[in-house]
């Protein structure tokens, strides 16, 4: 039985108001990225990967343009000893790159970690400890007093073996469970770290504010970080740094909302593997930048060779949903979204628009490496006429009349109905041929011959149906109405309000024709056919050919 009682609110305001961040509307600049998928990533999966895959995956993120990657926790693992040793013996860690290690407040832990970067051109060292209510009185049992003992014995022993070892060691200092710790001891506990840290211009300091567990509403997150961006030591030379978890589905807001706050830097992951509900997603908070016309400075033009990489090496599953990497995020199966779409498409082709500003669709999705023709425009029962006719466009060159449009639309989204399944372009370019093409039953015209006849046009047709073979005359104020008439003498229908369009399918001498015509019945139907030739006589006469047979 489900008791809301039973819980409280376990996070902690700031002493003072902090709500700066509230009158700024957006991100203007990228921050300081740090990918920790190889650490906090790995350590969340069901099976870890391999050396191998972990080789492939962080040569995918400098790929990607991280140029902070956290590679381990090498004290705690020899296969993270043994990766973080791989990567630096293969010179395998670009210049421009910098490898973060993870140690606790340990003196153990903390040589075995700077024996592991023997050799490391440079790293980031990123000690931690615990700080919340829950923590000091359930799991260590200490005072505040003792917690901050622990957090200074701990940066004593980085500064002090860094001074020992060869190499460029940047400290970072993490209050672990900062969300669920009260915010003035937060500021004490980083304080006192920084004290003895010193952090100057050329050798910053990172304090990094994790959301180690969600715990409020994201304003409640950006205040705290306000009041720790205003009030900490040395803030000019601090790197103020969040790491969200999405316990509460909140990180993207979180972290949004923090960098507004005064955040300088981002620990996450790509598509926000992680512990639990996972970490915040990079990639999403990347590309919400770049629609906005901000440079995340990370590169994502090919996200579906991203995600092979990610769900083979992770053996995890990029939800079909998830914000722009998802495989249906484009997808439109809505008759008005696909006719927006198409309209707004075609809006930039008429206008030449140099700004996105595609309905239903927030960002290009060619800007990714995805296609419109195989990720926007999805085609089933609920499809509509402006995404049938825009996929056949885009793909194959039709450009079928607007009632042409609705009147296959209805063909389409029957056999799909019938099917109870997603249609291909393949399908769906299949369908209009077989139904509307060249249909040659039960009438055929195998020849026909034209002369000038006064003002008029006179045309000669042989027309056969059933084997039999007729040879028919009239005359009209062009090829394609002498031929008309000639059929409706023969054949005695009195079809009215003809439609006519054509275009060339290919560009060059030798390129088809597409012809597409429309008859009204006498009971009001309009009946469709279409034809495709070399020669646009022949591609006319046959469409309407086609739309006489389908009547038929």
């Amino acid at each position: 039985m489900m008791n809301p009682t039973k819980y409280k609110r376990g996070y902690f305001m700031p002493p003072e108001e902090s709500t700066d961040w509230v009158h700024k509307e957006y991100i203007e600049e990228a921050p300081i990225w740090c990918s920790v998928d190889l650490r906090d990533g790995n350590q969340a999966l069901i099976i870890p990967m391999s050396l191998e895959e972990k080789i492939e995956y962080f040569k995918t993120l400098v790929a990607v343009g991280f140029k902070e990657i956290e590679v381990g926790f090498p004290a705690a693992s020899e296969t993270e000893y043994i990766f973080l040793r791989t990567l630096i013996e293969q010179d395998l860690i670009p210049d421009d790159v910098t490898i973060q290690v993870l140690t606790q407040a340990r003196e153990h832990i903390i040589r075995k970690t700077f024996a592991a970067l023997e050799g490391c051109k440079k790293s980031v060292v990123h000690l931690y400890n615990s700080t919340s209510v829950a923590q000091r009185e359930q799991v260590f049992r200490k005072s505040k007093e003792e917690i901050i003992k622990i957090a200074v014995d701990g940066a004593v022993m980085l500064r002090d073996l860094a001074a020992e070892t060869e190499g460029n060691f940047q400290f970072q200092y993490s209050p672990e469970s900062f969300t669920g710790t009260e915010v003035d001891f937060a500021l004490d506990i980083c304080n006192a770290v920084l004290d003895v840290w010193q952090p100057n211009a050329d050798n910053k300091v990172i304090i990094n504010l994790p959301v180690t567990v969600s715990m409020s509403m994201p304003h409640v997150y950006a205040s705290q970080i306000e009041y720790m961006s205003k009030h900490l030591k040395f803030r000019e030379n601090v790197i103020v740094s969040l790491h969200p978890h999405n316990d509460r589905g909140c990180a993207i807001a979180d972290t949004e909302l923090g960098l507004l706050a005064g955040a300088d830097r981002i620990e996450g992951t790509l598509f926000g593997n992680g512990e639990r509900t996972g970490n915040v997603d990079i990639i999403t908070l990347a590309l919400n930048m770049y629609t906005h016309g901000v440079d995340p400075k990370l590169h994502f033009d090919n996200l579906p060779e991203i995600t092979e990489v990610y769900e083979r090496t992770t053996r995890m599953h990029v939800y079909e949903r998830q914000p722009y990497s998802g495989a249906l995020v484009f997808a439109a199966f809505s008759g008005s979204h696909q006719d927006a779409i198409a309209k707004g498409m075609q809006w930039r082709e008429e206008k030449h628009c140099d700004q996105w500003t595609v309905p239903y669709l927030l960002i290009d999705p060619t800007d990714l490496g995805r296609r419109y023709e195989k990720d926007v425009i999805r085609i089933n029962s609920q499809s509509g006429k402006g995404g049938i006719g825009y996929v056949l466009e885009q793909k194959y060159g039709y450009d079928l009349p607007k009632g042409m449009r609705e009147d296959l639309g209805y063909t389409v989204k029957d056999v799909s109905d019938h099917k109870h399944k997603e249609l291909s372009a393949e399908e769906v370019r299949d369908i209009f041929e077989k139904t509307y093409v060249n249909i040659q039953y039960p009438v055929t015209l195998p020849e026909y011959h034209f002369e000038q006849v006064s003002e008029h046009i006179k045309a000669t047709i042989t027309i056969e149906r059933d084997g039999q073979k007729t040879m028919v005359s009239a005359e009209g104020n062009g090829r394609f109405d002498a031929v008309s008439n000639a059929l409706k003498d023969y054949l005695d229908t009195p079809y009215t309000d003809l439609i006519y369009k054509e275009h060339a399918l290919e560009e060059g001498s030798t390129s088809r024709a597409a012809a597409y015509v429309g008859i009204t019945m006498p009971d009001g139907r309009t009946v469709w056919g279409a034809g495709i030739h070399n020669d646009i006589i022949v591609a006319s006469v046959t469409a309407l050919v086609s739309a006489i047979n389908r009547a038929l």
